[in-house]
């Protein structure tokens, strides 16, 4: 696949510019490079998910408070807004959904999609701004065909992945000024410019889960239904309490180690009966090895090319992108082919694809539906 090669784009001086301050130190390090840049910034904290569950799990407050700080500190002003009830009918919903079906969602990239890049952009332009900004590390660019989503400095942190499914129209308008920058000069910034969160942690895993097991959360929305743990044979090898709770390639927490008659190796889960309720296991991990996939409604970041064509994929966050042919299946789905077969490859969650010229620019991607093997 032939690209343009990007250019940055410029943004106007002492533009209005609204930037997502959450109280860590990527999105504080933002607001203070567009202060600097002469811009006209104003801070934004985004409320999504209400906390009258009593949960001590969920830090909004804290960010909130920490959000504030940094404002004060920067001399600019913090806006609130609450967009708990269009996480819950766009995100969560979508997520306790997916897990219904007997899939592994990543409600990260909805957020970003239906919140981050579409309630917030919106706010933020009745408030007046020209552009939005957040502390992700990505480059927004302009290539021969329009807007483009590239990777970021920092290939560690990059963030590509779960921005995949922003509407293309938005990024025009976004700027990530952490995109040029690698972690430890950010973390080196806010700490020369007197930002109390420095050394802030950084934050893991999704706000209305926190540090709790996952499983206890889910179990509050997907009540526990228990089943029967069977190997690719059909012969049962325990129970578990509710398939929903397990994801490909597991092998933590099936409780049916040491079976008569198998060898003393770990067992992994390689697929889902949902019909049945039914776990499936096996001692063979090269059985979690699949060299396609199969996505429906991919979100195009650049112009849809012919197909077949060739590019790079990643089907999980920091996964190494890797080459693969996509064609266009008689049913409308894009079938993706991998140059070597990839570990655990999990319906649900997202594949991210790259162009094939440099693996730098982000092409969109879309849910992964199924996945298979060819006989080789």
């Amino acid at each position: 696949m032939t690209q343009a090669l990007p250019t940055t784009s410029s943004v106007p001086a002492k533009s209005q510019v609204c930037v997502g301050l959450s109280g860590g130190v990527d999105s504080a390090v933002a607001a203070a490079v567009l202060c600097q840049q002469g811009h006209h910034v104003t801070g934004l904290f985004m409320k999504n998910w209400d906390e009258d569950d009593g949960s001590e799990y969920c830090t909004a407050k804290e960010d909130l408070a920490d959000a504030q700080r940094v404002a004060d500190h920067l001399g600019i002003e913090l806006v609130t807004a609450n967009f708990a009830a269009e996480y819950w009918d766009n995100v969560f919903e979508s997520f306790l959904a997916g897990y219904q079906r007997g899939e592994t969602p990543n409600p990260d990239v909805l957020c970003n999609r239906e919140i981050k890049f579409k309630q917030f952009s919106r706010y933020a332009r009745s408030l007046g701004a020209d552009y939005v900004a957040t502390g992700h590390y990505a480059r927004a660019a302009v290539a021969g065909d329009g807007p483009a989503l590239m990777r970021a400095a920092d290939a560690s942190k990059d963030q590509t992945y779960f921005l995949l499914g922003v509407n293309r129209d938005e990024l025009a308008s976004v700027i990530f000024p952490l995109g040029d920058l690698q972690k430890t000069e950010v973390r080196a910034q806010a700490k020369s410019l007197g930002l109390h969160n420095f050394d802030r942690k950084d934050s893991t895993g999704i706000c209305f889960i926190g540090e709790r097991r996952f499983r206890d959360f889910l179990a509050r929305y997907l009540p526990a239904k228990n089943g029967v743990i069977v190997d690719t044979a059909g012969r049962t090898r325990g129970e578990h309490m509710g398939a929903a709770y397990y994801t490909i390639g597991q092998r933590e927490g099936l409780g049916i180690g040491g079976q008569r008659g198998s060898e003393n190796a770990p067992w992994f889960v390689i697929g889902k009966n949902v019909a049945a309720n039914e776990l499936i296991v096996s001692q063979d991990s090269g059985l979690l090895m699949q060299d396609y996939l199969v996505t429906t409604h991919l979100n195009w970041l650049a112009d849809e090319p012919p197909l077949p064509s060739r590019v790079y994929a990643s089907t999980r966050y920091r996964q190494r992108a890797t080459p693969a042919t996509l064609t266009l299946r008689a049913d409308g789905a894009l079938r993706v082919r991998f140059d070597s077969p990839q570990r655990a490859i999990t319906p649900g969650q997202y594949l991210c694809l790259y162009d094939e010229a440099t693996n730098t620019r982000c092409l969109g991607g879309g849910v992964i539906r199924s996945f298979g093997r060819h006989a080789h």
